[in-house]
């Protein structure tokens, strides 16, 4: 089914952040092909809504990609962005990490998202209009011990955005990234009260954000921000500051 405002590709969009970003484009009218790994209550309790469409993909796997956006685009119509969302954390002193570890960050922090990248952009050329949200983090700007890993992926994320930017640019198309700091989610679930509170004491706003506060920017982005494009946007409190 057609729709009218178009469809939005969001990578790990069935839980947390990804689905909150993915509820408020829908709740602007947009409709939303995602995918994951593995199916949640969210996405099953949005199987009968025609303008949604959840499909289980492993991103790293390009043919998966390709198949998954030719469905994407067969059942809700003409994509018009990408929001680049699918990340897993990747803790530990980089000496000691397992090498299955930090192969498996590579393809699901950036490789899966240079491929997909690489696949809605030759769509969004051919309409000369459109945007890519990459959803990075303030440890691609700044150092912190034991997620070396984890920050070389954002930061990597952050190049591409700059880069893409200006290839895309001319062709109507805006590239940005978005960077939370510290926000209420499953990466901070494990975290102890000290350290929390350790984490509010050193952010400026005294709290740590909210999963709402953060897609409402990449919403804002998506649809407001028409002179927007190749920027890293930090939304963590004033934490970096």
């Amino acid at each position: 089914m057609e729709n009218k405002k178009g469809t939005i590709v969001i990578s790990g969009g069935s839980r947390g952040l990804g689905f909150e970003i993915a509820s408020q484009f829908l709740e602007q009218g947009y409709a939303v092909a995602t995918f994951s790994r593995g199916s949640t209550e969210h996405v099953t309790a949005l199987a009968d809504d025609p303008r949604f469409f959840w499909k289980s993909v492993d991103g790293s796997d390009y043919q998966a990609l390709i198949e998954f956006l030719k469905e994407a685009q067969q059942r809700l119509g003409n994509i018009v962005g990408l929001v680049n969302n699918a990340a897993i954390g990747a803790d530990g002193v980089l000496s000691t990490m397992r090498t299955s570890d930090i192969d498996r960050a590579l393809d699901v922090n950036l490789k899966a998202q240079i491929y997909l990248s690489k696949l809605v952009s030759k769509k969004l050329l051919q309409n000369r209009d459109g945007f890519i949200i990459n959803i990075s983090s303030i440890m691609g700007v700044r150092g912190l011990p034991g997620v070396s890993i984890y920050s070389a992926t954002k930061a990597a994320m952050d190049g591409m955005t700059r880069s893409l930017a200006k290839e895309l640019g001319r062709k109507g198309i805006r590239v940005n990234s978005v960077s939370p700091g510290y926000f209420a989610s499953d990466m901070v679930k494990d975290l102890s009260d000290d350290i929390l509170v350790k984490i509010e004491r050193r952010t400026p706003l005294g709290r740590l954000g909210t999963q709402s506060e953060i897609a409402k920017l990449v919403l804002f982005l998506a649809t407001e921000g028409h002179f927007i494009t190749g920027q890293n946007i930090v939304i963590d409190g004033g934490f970096t500051c």
